[in-house]
């Protein structure tokens, strides 16, 4: 059954917030711009998302605020997050850790470090070294112990993402890896 894009407790905070965010892919892409993902086709490619339903999230996230879109002439169109997307880090990273808790056996699939003295960051978003609160900007994301480094990672956008990088830091994808290509015979050409 589809939930109502309202809700009927126009008093709960909670439900507002969930018609911005509470879509099936809306906090993916959130996830992705923190990432430094900006481009509609960098989106696409490492979500997996079919283009229309992006597009409409993409739409909805631009006209709450949250994302901006920016036209660019010579590079095209990118979003942003804006102070109010960023804003959304607390519950971006509580769902992050309740995933590793109760979903990643191998413990965090990401850890976050000051970039600043390279200390990981508790819950609270404090660094271990210098017990500063860490602003997202300085935030460094990168794999944990429980990253699953066997699983391939077929696309650019994925294969940056997996690299040590500070959070909102514009993408730019990495080219494949030796080992990331399959002979032409296995990449099922349909000759």
């Amino acid at each position: 059954m589809t939930l109502p894009s309202t809700y009927a407790d126009a008093n709960c905070s909670l439900a507002r917030a969930l018609e911005v965010v509470g879509e099936r892919w809306t906090l993916l892409i959130v996830r992705d711009a923190f990432h430094g993902v900006r481009r509609f086709g960098d989106f696409a490619t490492q979500l997996k998302i079919p283009r229309a339903v992006l597009t409409n999230r993409l739409k909805l996230l631009v006209r709450e605020g949250v994302l901006t879109r920016e036209d660019h002439a010579a590079a095209g169109v990118e979003y942003r997050l804006t102070d109010k997307g960023v804003g959304l880090w607390p519950a971006v990273r509580a769902l992050m850790d309740w995933g590793d808790e109760h979903y990643s056996p191998g413990g965090p699939r990401r850890a976050l470090r000051h970039d600043q003295d390279g200390g990981l960051l508790d819950r609270e978003g404090r660094c271990e070294r210098c017990g500063l609160t860490v602003p997202v900007p300085d935030i460094r994301i990168e794999p944990g112990p429980g990253f699953d480094t066997a699983v391939p990672v077929p696309d650019p956008v994925s294969r940056t993402m997996n690299t040590p990088r500070r959070l909102l830091e514009p993408l730019t994808p990495q080219p494949p890896r030796a080992a990331d290509k399959r002979p032409d015979s296995a990449a099922g050409t349909g000759a």
